[in-house]
């Protein structure tokens, strides 16, 4: 009997879809290790919008994207339903698949068995080159899926950036990030190859509506004024397409932006307090604008001193990213620091910022704030921008539904 192919495979795990919980027997032997609500928190995976987004966001972030080594529309739909069909499994905590014989290598590689699902969310979004392919040139083209320009202050390595299929894969445990990151490489072997693996840490906005603010690698409160998960009309406005002329599998979707900025810590941590504070816009301790007392004041853009200088300086990070400076712009932010190790070349900190964001059109949004911010904000001085990835973020799956037959249906 010969042995079966591989698009067979993906074929058997793609049907089985939301079914593979044959495996359950297994996982409901399983708790967590963390002895707490954290490895048993779970994320619902279906729904109108992918989780993810307006999820409140845990500690840790992979972000990775796949290029397709295919050249068949079926072979793509298979890959797609089967990791749609893994991912269900692996937002719930469940192993990966049914048990199978011992004398085949597990279908779950194990490095996650006792970790619970830990508030596991994958999110998938497709980057411009997947639609510039024979096999899905029948495909109709989001309307905004596009490389973005070339901002000042740019130094981006296109190794780090793109790609056909994005995932951005955040938890509270960087173990069961690893473990998903994993079992979707495994899926694709002989299909698709990772084209890069950012990973972060510490959440640099908050999203849900409890979460308070917390501190990026300079020191502040970042993400202050981001918009929160209960701005149901806010969001519908600046994150949610609505548009009638994308495609269907794109409405009640989003459009991820994900930008790898480098710091340069050691040239920011040399400044004087006030240096600091006048290139935010805000006290490093309390998080209040310069003209405020607590966190949350709205900043006054235009008091001035005794002087007549303006409080807030022109330059001031908070002023050059304010929607008053931006047209009315806004978006949905969802940052993570990350920290590599050291830079060979300069002996520096190899650090900074995985920029996150969603929005309904990117160029009209991200990249009108992101002129703005490049050409008059004083935190460029102190920073680059490595990389660049959009990505469309189709809606959320319903029940029995996979991505491929989503993307083409």
């Amino acid at each position: 009997m010969s042995s079966p192919s591989r698009r067979d495979l993906l074929r058997g795990v793609g049907i089985a879809g939301v079914s593979l919980a044959a495996g359950a027997g297994l996982s409901e032997a399983i708790t967590s290790r963390r002895g707490d609500h954290v490895g048993a928190s779970r994320v619902s995976f279906r729904g109108v919008h992918q989780s993810g987004i307006t999820t409140p966001a845990p500690d840790y972030l992979s972000l990775i994207a796949f290029d397709l080594d295919v050249e068949s529309a079926t072979d793509i739909r298979d890959l797609l339903n089967a990791w749609s069909a893994v991912v269900a499994d692996l937002v719930a905590g469940r192993p990966v698949g049914p048990e199978q014989s011992p004398s085949l290598s597990p279908r779950d590689t194990g490095e996650a068995l006792e970790l619970g699902a830990s508030s596991l969310t994958v999110t998938i979004g497709y980057g411009p080159s997947l639609f510039e392919r024979p096999d899905t040139s029948h495909l109709p083209r989001p309307r905004h899926l596009a490389p973005l320009p070339t901002f000042v202050g740019d130094n981006l390595d296109n190794r780090l950036g793109g790609g056909d299929v994005v995932f951005q894969i955040c938890s509270q445990d960087a173990q069961v990030n690893f473990h998903a990151v994993h079992s979707l490489e495994r899926l694709a072997q002989g299909l698709a190859h990772l084209r890069y693996w950012h990973r972060g840490f510490g959440r640099t906005s908050a999203v849900g509506g409890k979460q308070e603010s917390t501190r990026n690698l300079l020191g502040f409160k970042d993400g202050t004024n981001n918009l929160q998960s209960h701005h149901v009309d806010a969001l519908a406005d600046v994150v949610w397409v609505r548009d009638g002329r994308e495609p269907s599998w794109l409405q009640h979707g989003t459009y991820l932006i994900h930008r790898k900025i480098r710091t340069f810590i050691e040239t920011w941590s040399a400044q004087s307090l006030d240096t600091q504070e006048a290139t935010i816009g805000r006290f490093r301790a309390s998080g209040a604008p310069l003209t405020g007392k607590h966190e949350h004041d709205p900043p006054d853009l235009n008091a001035v001193d005794q002087y007549g200088n303006y409080v807030i300086p022109t330059s001031a990070h908070i002023r050059s990213a304010a929607p008053s400076s931006n047209h009315g712009m806004r978006i949905l932010r969802r940052g993570f620091s990350y920290a590599d190790g050291i830079d060979s070349h300069s002996g520096q900190f190899d650090a900074g910022l995985h920029f996150i964001c969603f929005q309904q059109n990117p160029l009209a949004q991200f990249a009108a704030i992101q002129q703005t911010l490049s050409q008059n904000d004083a935190l460029m001085n102190y920073l680059t921008h490595l990389s660049s990835t959009v990505a469309a973020c189709p809606r959320g799956l319903a029940a029995h539904e996979g991505w491929g037959d989503q993307l083409f249906a």
